[in-house]
């Protein structure tokens, strides 16, 4: 099933002048949005989305944006609501949920990033791209 998860705050939350979109900077409740193609079940009142993070001393200069830790944020989802079209409307999606948060700081660990993990999926199910993504990772013998 696939889930358009977004993250907003609820009203009267601090930090409100800083949440802007990048492409027009306008005020938005918005914090975060997550696509979500798995079975899992929906958050929760209690569930704290991954906040990610950069660390430059552990970033990798060939992935420059690339974020190198996560830890459960500071906004704390108090209230869901879910919505499915009674007709597909061509969006790609099966459900859209706004999750409400308040802001509720907690001292969570930053963590490292976890490898990243390349399977078939990646490719949609397409075995022939996946193994043509294999073979250039193969490094070449060293003589």
């Amino acid at each position: 099933m696939r889930k358009w998860i977004v993250f907003r705050a609820e009203k009267r939350q601090p930090g409100w002048k800083d949440r802007k979109y990048a492409h027009t900077g306008s005020l938005t409740k918005t914090l975060f949005e997550h696509y979500d193609c798995s079975d899992k079940a929906l958050p929760e009142p209690g569930y704290r989305p991954p906040e990610f993070i950069r660390v430059d001393q552990f970033a990798d200069p060939s992935c420059p944006e690339s974020k190198t830790h996560y830890r459960q944020s500071d906004w704390e989802v108090v209230r869901v609501e879910a919505y499915t079209p009674e007709i597909p409307v061509g969006m790609g999606f099966d459900m859209i949920v706004i999750c409400y948060c308040k802001h509720s700081p907690i001292n969570a660990p930053l963590k490292p990033m976890p490898e990243r993990q390349v399977s078939i999926d990646s490719f949609g199910g397409d075995a022939e791209a996946y193994d043509q993504w294999l073979e250039t990772q193969k490094q070449p013998a060293e003589v």
